[in-house]
């Protein structure tokens, strides 16, 4: 039987665990199968012989920078079959400067709400930390990746994303308005979405913003489903 290959590429910012995240999947990824490969740049992006070979790339970088030649690297993979998946920051929130991947991935981080006022914060990790409900859109509850689950909830980050209806979206949160907010309705965005580019297929999942939510069981389900259905 033919191994087949995956590739993690991790790194930026600390705060949302990527070395510990990105661990946490890699047996699941051997226990199916997988060779697995870890890198902590993109510069194996730009490897065009190797890239193209990888059957799943899981990424946990978040706010990070890429260079044109590793960015061209990864769309032209994923155009000839290569899987993308990631959870969070490490896939919604990894290149702020390059739009040729926010279009790759068809959402990008936009804000995620305060549990008070900003005036009243305490400078503490849980800052941004507020109760949400992941809810599974009823027309997508017999995908794959979220069959069997239904709505969750969640008290973390809760990501206010910018996409678009390209996006073949699975689960959405909603995010309220508050007196203390800009906003003046609830808004409603994808929380877990898939996108065809190619032949290749992109997972993307907004929950995981450390190892405790992605130990979440109904997120670890969902990602690690997201993993294999990304797969080539």
């Amino acid at each position: 039987m033919t191994t087949k290959k995956a590739l993690i590429v991790r790194g930026g910012w600390d705060g949302h665990q990527p070395v510990e995240t990105s661990q946490s999947i890699i047996p699941f990824l051997v226990s199916n199968g997988y060779e697995v490969r870890v890198e902590e740049s993109t510069g194996v992006y730009a490897d065009r012989d190797y890239l193209p070979t990888v059957d799943v790339i899981v990424q946990a970088n978040t706010m990070n920078v890429i260079a044109k030649d590793e960015v061209n690297g990864l769309i032209a993979a994923v155009r000839s079959g290569t899987g993308l998946a990631g959870w969070h920051g490490g896939i919604a929130d990894s290149y702020r400067d390059s739009v040729d991947y926010l279009h790759l991935i068809g959402g990008q981080f936009a804000h995620h709400p305060t549990r008070t006022p900003h005036d009243q914060l305490g400078g503490r990790p849980d800052d941004y930390f507020v109760a949400h409900t992941i809810n599974i859109v009823p027309e997508m509850a017999g995908h794959p990746i979220v069959a069997g689950i239904g709505d969750f909830e969640l008290t973390t980050e809760q990501y206010w994303v910018l996409s678009d209806s390209y996006n073949e979206v699975l689960a959405t949160t909603t995010v309220a308005a508050r007196e203390f907010d800009a906003w003046t309705r609830p808004v409603v965005v994808p929380a877990i979405w898939t996108r065809q580019w190619g032949l290749g297929r992109v997972f993307v999942a907004t929950p995981g913003h450390g190892l405790d939510v992605l130990d979440n069981p109904d997120v670890r389900t969902i990602v690690e489903r997201g993993m294999l259905w990304a797969s080539r």
